[in-house]
């Protein structure tokens, strides 16, 4: 218990130091937690062996995925299946290709050398995505590209696993390149091996079997029986069965998935796109996310402590060149696939340097290949330390994107428009300063919104603040209907021009006459524009706010608080009933001058209003006396 409290006490500090240092310094949390590590372990020689506490630290992994999937619904999914497969799949096989051709050019056998590239096509998911998130970038189109890589990645290590045993090559000690014995490389990951125990012996048709049930019961299960499990732990009112409940899907699922050969980050993320629907889905999110943060820190630090500094020492200039040249040959791949799928500008560079490192599955890979006899045990060490100084590179790259997308002047017409994923039940056009509000009102109820504007740089303010919005014209047919407005109940727009405001109402409504249009509207006379072109509700920007301006007025003359508020009621229906007669009579072909007709129920209407504010007061007098 002292040993385990001591090392608590060390990450805790360690992280409480270095995480704020390295964020103030705008270098981000996850450099942070990795410098953090280098100090505790090579640094200060504080943490010997961080095997134990890595399996612990990478459920920090396997939650960051769960609560991913939470965002995502199947159907969201099932339309990036395109980035999935080809995008993704691209990447792992053509990485996989040209670093198996670098190996087997530098001398080795075809076997070991297709190992290395399966375990250098692979990149980090913890820290891509964490920093993704913390810099709002996950809903841009390089942001959506990258996690589509990322999440092919991971499904990639099943078939990797399958292979690797059929590439053994039996031999006998490992010896260095000095011919001494190599000393086993550090296990940071070892639980591949212990997988496989529960389906070992099993036939093919066995394994393939005892897979899709397990996949089956998960899906089933988040379906059929969250909300039964959900109740009866409702029925005991304790706040911290909740919790506990949330954990044991996400270590119940992660077991599972292990068992039967599985990643288990794959596995959460799978029942967390199954649950994304579930009305429990917040509760959810709000339990797993201290804990995902957490491990998450801890994973990193423990890849920052487990670097051997003295193997690094010893061969300097070879491991750094290997590294940078690594990143360097797949920023080269990532950076022409990005071409071919239509990625430009920042969003070209962030997908290149976000996934040009190696990654944590590699790990996972490298120790399964040497149990299987494919990697030499003096080469493991060696790929162990390049992907993890390669991790430990990582967040300058991502600095790098930050001075190049500052000095990058894309003029509008060349920004490319973001591809729309995503369907929900209100669609919002416009979010300055009049749609953001809707948007959150709308948000903090559970409502699952689909925001489209045309400024890039509100989009992006928008982001850093953790909501999600997408850049482009929502004019723009194919977008509307990427976005959902065929099954959509409510469209808001919200836009700051008036023409193009009315336009989208006009075709909206030509759509789907059935939608429920709410309109922002600039004055009374682009009221009765959008009245025509068959918006339900039309809001005048500034009227609500004036109203409440006028009542501050009247209290502050005489009125007491309760006249006041009757005459702002009084006013409110007045205005609204005013504004539906005038909409019938207003010609948008004859100035509202000379609209006689128009004029004569204005004047009409503006008596009946002073009428009706007499009235109003006079009964407020009487009911106070």
């Amino acid at each position: 218990m002292g040993e385990f409290l001591f090392l608590a006490s060390v990450f805790l500090l360690a992280a409480v130091i270095a995480v704020p240092i390295a964020a103030r310094l705008g270098l981000g949390s996850v450099l942070g937690y990795l410098l953090a590590g280098v100090a505790i372990g090579p640094g200060l020689g504080l943490v010997a062996d961080t095997t134990d506490l890595q399996h612990f630290a990478e459920f920090g992994v396997v939650m960051m995925l769960f609560l991913i999937g939470l965002e995502l619904e199947p159907r969201a999914l099932w339309d990036m299946r395109h980035r999935l497969i080809g995008l993704g799949g691209l990447q792992v096989i053509v990485t996989m290709l040209a670093v198996m051709s670098g190996a087997i050019y530098l001398g080795y056998v075809w076997q070991t050398a297709l190992a290395i590239g399966m375990i250098f096509a692979l990149s980090s998911t913890a820290i891509v995505l964490q920093t993704l998130s913390e810099k709002g970038l996950m809903q841009t189109s390089g942001g959506r590209s990258t996690f589509s890589v990322l999440l092919t990645q991971d499904i990639a290590v099943i078939p990797m696993l399958i292979i690797l045993p059929l590439l053994s090559v039996p031999a006998g000690p490992s010896l260095n390149p000095d011919g001494s014995i190599s000393r086993a490389p550090l296990e940071m990951i070892d639980d591949a091996h212990h997988s496989m125990s529960l389906i070992e012996g099993l036939p093919g048709w066995g394994v393939t079997l005892v897979t899709l049930g397990a996949v089956a019961l998960i899906i089933i299960g988040g379906v059929y029986g969250a909300r039964p499990l959900f109740r009866f732990i409702h029925a005991a009112r304790l706040r911290e069965m909740y919790t506990a409940l949330a954990l044991l899907i996400v270590i119940g699922i992660a077991f599972l998935m292990t068992a039967v050969g599985l990643s288990p980050a794959l596995g959460t993320f799978l029942a967390g796109v199954v649950l994304a629907n579930s009305e429990f889905r917040h509760e959810l999110e709000s339990d797993i996310e201290p804990f995902k943060g957490l491990l998450l820190g801890l994973f990193f630090i423990t890849v920052g402590a487990g670097i051997d500094f003295g193997l690094f020492f010893s061969e300097p200039v070879a491991l750094l060149g290997l590294a940078l040249g690594i990143m360097t040959l797949k920023g080269l791949i990532l950076y022409a696939l990005g071409r071919i799928f239509k990625l430009r500008g920042r969003d070209q560079w962030l997908f290149t340097l976000g996934l040009a490192q190696a990654g944590e599955f590699g790990f996972v890979l490298i120790s399964f290949s040497l149990q299987q006899a494919i990697l030499p045990a003096y080469l493991a060490d060696r790929l162990l330390l390049i992907i993890a100084l390669s991790m430990l590179i990582t967040p300058l790259a991502f600095i790098l994107y930050e001075y190049l997308s500052k000095r990058m002047k894309d003029p509008d017409g060349d920004l490319q428009h973001d591809e729309i994923d995503q369907q929900g039940t209100v669609i919002i056009a416009g979010i300055g300063r009049f749609g953001q509000i809707v948007n959150r009102l709308v948000q903090s109820v559970g409502a699952k919104t689909v925001v489209i504007d045309n400024n890039l740089q509100t989009i992006q303010l928008m982001r850093r603040f953790g909501y999600q919005g997408f850049f482009g014209d929502p004019l723009r047919p194919d977008l509307l209907h990427a976005a959902g407005i065929d099954t959509a109940r409510v469209l808001m727009v919200a836009l700051d021009d008036p023409v193009a405001a009315e336009r989208l109402v006009t075709y909206a409504r030509r759509l789907r006459p059935d939608i429920h249009i709410v309109a922002r509207s600039r004055d009374r006379t682009h009221t009765y524009r959008l009245y025509k072109a068959g918006a339900n509700d039309i809001v005048r920007e500034l009227f609500d706010s004036s109203l409440r301006a006028g009542r501050y007025v009247l209290e502050n003359i005489g009125l007491t608080d309760y006249e006041a508020s009757e005459a702002e009621k009084l006013f409110y229906h007045h205005d609204r009933y005013t504004v539906r007669e005038l909409a019938e009579l207003w010609d948008p072909n004859i100035p509202s001058a000379q609209n006689e007709a128009y004029i004569a129920r204005a004047k009409e209407l503006e008596k009946e209003l002073e009428a009706s504010l007499l009235s109003a007061l006079e009964n407020a007098n009487n009911d106070a006396a």
